[in-house]
């Protein structure tokens, strides 16, 4: 399986970090931002850097967009994962016509109401994956994985 990892650097990073037990055994790229944090902790990994920032920049979100495209062509992956933020809206919103199911999992921090990337994402999300339980009821269908964390 190929899975390309888009998300946010900072906690969204370390989130999906945190699923290494998952994504380490298959192929897979990320889509994050252009920052040390980020470039450090991935520096083994096939990164792809992303405009920041993302929905509140209209500018960078149709970048965003162009970018989501090339790299969909160009990778071609099976899934297409996010722990937030923004970034994930360009890739979701595409990756159907590019054969990718999608994969949201909804910050850990998201505790007693939805975040904007969730509400965002949740219409173009194949699954979509929350941290606890009473946040279902801002997502049906959505399944509580329990904390990543």
């Amino acid at each position: 399986m190929k899975i390309l990892i888009a998300c946010s650097s900072g906690g969204h990073l370390t989130q999906a970090l945190a699923l290494r037990e998952w994504w380490g055994r298959h192929d897979r790229c990320w889509a994050t931002f252009p920052v040390e944090d980020a470039r450090s902790r991935l520096a083994d990994e096939r990164v792809y850097e992303i405009h920041y920032p993302t929905v509140r920049n209209i500018p960078n979100l149709v970048r965003n967009f162009g970018l989501a495209r090339r790299v969909l062509a160009i990778e071609r992956p099976d899934v297409v994962f996010s722990t937030g933020a923004a970034i994930a809206l360009p890739f979701f919103a595409l990756a159907r016509w590019y054969g990718a199911r999608t994969v949201y999992l909804e910050p850990v921090d998201r505790v007693t109401s939805p975040g904007l990337s969730g509400r965002l994402a949740y219409p173009f999300s194949d699954e979509f994956l929350v941290q606890w339980e009473q946040m279902r009821a801002f997502y049906p269908g959505s399944r509580n994985v329990g904390v990543v964390l």
